[in-house]
C-alpha cells in the first residue's frame, strides 16, 4: 500500500535499492542532489544532472521529459552524504512557473515496481525550481520526506540556499541546463538561461553575497506574539587573534580530518520495526558535538512530524467541508434522505484520513520518545536537566562547553515529549527573562511578587550553570540589583563568593558597573582592531563576562540606558553577555528608544509559555525553564565546586 505523504511528512524506506519516479505533466529537468546532515552542498559531485548523470548510489535521467526515473542504491551512497534530494526545474521557453502546470507527483518504489510512498506537490505558485522530496539518514536507517520547497529565482538560488557559493551555483546550474538543451526536445537557448539560473553571475555587494552555511539557529520568537522580534545574528563570532578569541574552539573546524564516526543504531529486533536508537547517533568530532546535533535532529523531526499531521488534518477538514457543500447544493440530495447519507460519507472519509495521519504521528512520536529516553541520560552537564545524575559527579571542566541548556520545549500533541532547548556558547545574543504579567496567559494568573521571584531564580540558575560548566577562570558574573529586590534569589551566589563583585545597588552602583564593562568592551575592541590583544591593560579581565540586570529600569538614567544598549549590541563579540530580568512595560517611559534592545535579546519566560517558534515550520512551542527539584542542593554543590576550583587555580 502506498503511503500518501503531505508536505513535511516522512516514511521509512525499508529497502536499499529503490526507484524514484517523477510524473510532472510538463517537460521538466529532474536532478538529484547530495548534501550533508545540515543540508549543505559542498565541493564537486553534489549534483547528478544530464552532464554528469551518475554519482555514487544514484543515477539521474538524461533529458527533459514529463516522466523520469532515478535508480538509487542507498548502500552505495557515500558515508558523508546524509540527504539525497530530488530537484525539479522548469526549462526556459516553457511554463514560467509551477503554479501554471499540473501538480507533479513523485514516488519512491521498490525494484519490483510497488510504490512505497508518494507525494503530490501542491501549493506551488511562482517557483521555477523545487526540492520535491529527499531521502535522508536517521539513526542508521533511511527515510523519505516530502519537502516541496520551491524557488522563484531558479536552480541557482536553490543551490545557493544550500550553502554553495553564488558563482559556483550559477556555473553548475548553467552547465546542467546547457546539457539538457542539447539532449532534450525543448527549445532552450543560452540567452534564456539566466532566467532559470537566477541573477547570480552579476557582481555582488557584500550584503548580497551568501554567508557560509550557519549552525542550527536558536528558536525565534513566535509570529504574532506581543514580544516577537527579529532573531539575533547567526554564524560564528568574527575572526580574531587566537590569544583573545571569544569564538568557541570547536564551533568551526578548519582541520581536514573527518569527524569521528557516530555510533550506529542497533538493528531492529523484528523485521519492519525501526532500529533501536543510541545516544550520539549524529555527526561530530566529539560525543558532545554529536549529542548536540542529535538533539537538533530530534527537534526538527518533531517539528516536521507534527506539521505533517496538522497538514493532513487540515486537508481532511477542507475536503469534508467541500463535500458537504456539494451535497447541500445538489437538489437531488434534499429528497429521500440521500443528503444525510452524503454527509455521513463525507464525515467517514474525514475520520479515515485523520486516523491514518494519527497512526503515522503515533509511530513517529513513539520513535522519538524512545530516542529521548536514550539521549537524555547521556547528556553532559551543560545539556542535562538538573535532576540528571551527571551533576552528582560533575567537576569543573578544563574546556568550555559547546552549548548550554536554557530549558525544555514541547508541543500540545505530546506535552510529555520534551526537547532540550540548547543554545551555542559563547552566547551570540543576550537573554531576557520576562517578569511582566502581560507577556502570557500563564504569567497573568500569577501573583506579581511570585512571578518576579521565579524570574530571578531562573536567572540565578542559568548563571550557576554557566559557571559550573566553564573552567574556573573562564567566566565572571556581575549583578546589577539597584533596589536590592533580588537579594533572596542571589543569596547562593553571594554565599559562595563566585561573583566578580558584590551586587551593585543604587544609581551609583549601576553607573560604576556599566562603566567598568563598557570600558572593557572598548579596550578589547581597540586591541583586536590594532592586532595587539597582548597590549591590554593588566586590570582587564579577558574571561567571558555575564551581566545580570534585575528590575530594569530602576536606577537607570539616560546615560546608563545608552551604555546598556551598547553592551547588548557590541558586548557579545568580545565576551560580554547580557541577561536581563525585566518587565518591558515598566520601561515604556523610554518609548521606542529601547525597542532595538528588546528585539536583540532572546525572550524567555519563567512560567510555561508558547512564545518560541522553530526555524523549520514555525510551530509555537511551549518553553519551560529547567529548575532544580524542590529541596535539592544541586545548585549549592555546583557553586561549592566552582569556588573550590577557583581557590586552587589562583596563584
Amino acid at each position: 500500500m502506498t503511503a500518501e505523504l503531505v508536505r513535511g511528512q516522512n516514511h521509512p524506506v525499508s529497502q536499499s535499492r529503490v526507484e524514484i519516479r517523477v510524473s510532472a505533466g510538463t517537460p521538466v529537468l529532474a536532478l538529484a542532489s547530495l548534501a550533508d546532515e545540515q543540508g549543505r552542498f559542498s565541493g564537486d559531485g553534489i549534483l547528478a544532472h544530464p552532464g554528469a548523470r551518475s554519482l555514487p548510489g544514484v543515477r539521474s535521467p538524461g533529458e527533459l521529459a514529463e516522466r523520469h526515473t532515478f535508480a538509487v542504491d542507498l548502500d552505495e551512497v557515500a558515508a558523508d552524504v546524509h540527504r539525497l534530494g530530488v530537484l525539479l526545474v522548469l526549462p526556459p521557453g516553457g511554463p514560467v512557473r509551477f503554479g501554471a502546470v499540473p501538480a507533479s507527483y513523485v514516488a519512491v518504489a521498490d525494484p519490483d515496481g510497488a510504490e512505497l510512498a508518494g507525494y503530490t506537490l501542491t501549493g506551488l505558485d511562482a517557483e521555477t525550481a523545487v526540492v520535491a522530496l529527499e531521502l535522508y539518514r536517521r539513526q542508521g536507517a533511511w527515510k523519505v520526506r516530502a519537502v516541496g520547497q520551491g524557488y522563484a529565482e531558479g536552480l541557482g538560488a536553490l543551490l545557493t540556499d544550500g550553502g554553495m557559493a553564488a558563482p559556483q551555483a550559477a556555473e553548475l546550474a548553467a552547465a546542467a541546463l546547457r546539457r539538457a538543451a542539447r539532449t532534450g526536445e525543448s527549445d532552450i537557448t543560452l540567452a534564456a538561461m539566466p532566467t532559470l539560473v537566477g541573477d547570480l553571475r552579476a557582481p555582488q555587494t557584500p550584503a548580497q553575497a551568501p554567508a557560509p552555511a550557519p549552525e542550527p539557529p536558536d528558536p525565534v520568537p513566535a509570529p504574532g506574539h506581543p514580544y516577537a522580534g527579529t532573531p539575533g545574528p547567526g554564524g560564528d563570532t568574527p575572526a580574531s587573534p587566537p590569544t583573545i578569541s571569544y569564538a568557541h574552539p570547536r564551533r568551526r573546524r578548519t582541520s581536514t580530518e573527518p569527524p569521528e564516526p557516530a555510533p550506529r543504531a542497533a538493528a531492529a529486533q523484528e523485521p519492519g520495526q525501526a532500529p533501536r536508537p543510541v545516544a550520539g547517533d549524529a555527526s561530530g568530532w566529539s560525543m558532545e558535538e554529536r549529542l548536540y546535533n542529535q538533539v537538533w535532529g530530534m527537534f526538527e523531526d518533531l517539528a516536521r512530524t507534527v506539521a505533517a499531521y496538522r497538514s493532513a488534518v487540515e486537508f481532511a477538514d477542507s475536503r469534508m467541508d467541500r463535500e458537504l457543500d456539494e451535497a447541500l447544493s445538489d437538489p437531488r440530495h434534499r429528497l429521500g434522505g440521500s443528503g444525510n447519507a452524503a454527509r455521513d460519507t463525507a464525515r467517514a472519509r474525514r475520520e479515515e484520513l485523520v486516523a491514518q495521519a494519527q497512526a503515522v504521528l503515533d509511530r513517529d512520536l513513539a520513535q522519538l520518545i524512545a530516542e529521548s529516553e536514550v539521549v537524555e541520560p547521556a547528556l553532559p552537564a551543560a545539556y542535562a536537566r538538573w535532576d540528571n545524575p551527571v551533576w552528582h559527579a560533575h567537576r569543573t571542566p578544563e574546556e568550555s562547553p559547546l552549548a548550554l541548556r536554557l530549558g525544555d520545549l514541547h508541543l500540545p500533541e505530546r506535552p510529555d515529549l520534551r526537547i532540550p532547548m540548547l543554545t551555542r556558547v559563547p552566547l551570540e545574543r543576550g537573554l531576557w527573562i520576562d517578569n511582566g504579567r502581560t507577556g502570557s496567559e500563564a504569567a497573568m494568573t500569577m501573583d506579581t511578587d511570585r512571578l518576579r521571584r521565579a524570574a530571578m531564580d531562573m536567572a540565578v540558575t542559568l548563571a550557576v550553570r554557566l559557571l559550573a560548566v566553564h573552567p574556573a577562570d573562564r567566566f565572571s558574573v556581575h549583578v546589577i540589583d539597584a533596589a536590592g529586590a533580588g537579594s533572596a534569589s542571589l543569596a547562593p551566589l553571594v554565599r559562595a563568593g563566585v561573583l566578580a563583585a558584590p551586587p551593585a545597588a543604587g544609581a551609583a552602583g549601576v553607573t560604576q558597573t556599566l562603566a567598568r564593562l563598557t570600558r572593557r568592551v572598548d579596550l578589547v575592541q581597540m586591541a583586536l582592531r590594532a592586532g595587539a590583544p597582548e597590549d591590554l591593560p593588566p586590570d582587564v579581565d579577558t574571561a567571558d563576562q555575564l551581566l545580570i540586570v534585575h528590575d530594569f529600569p530602576h536606577g537607570f538614567d539616560d546615560r546608563a540606558v545608552t551604555q546598556l544598549r551598547y553592551l547588548a549590541d557590541e558586548g557579545a563579540a568580545v565576551g560580554v553577555h547580557l541577561l536581563m530580568v525585566a518587565d518591558r512595560d515598566e520601561a515604556s517611559a523610554y518609548g521606542p528608544l529601547l525597542d532595538p534592545l528588546w528585539r536583540s535579546l532572546m525572550r524567555l519566560s519563567p512560567v510555561p509559555d508558547n512564545h518560541l517558534a522553530d526555524p523549520w515550520v514555525h510551530h509555537a512551542w511551549t518553553f519551560e525553564p529547567n529548575l532544580p527539584p524542590q529541596g535539592s542542593r544541586v545548585l549549592d554543590q555546583a557553586l561549592d565546586r566552582v569556588a573550590e576550583a577557583r581557590r586552587t587555580t589562583r596563584p
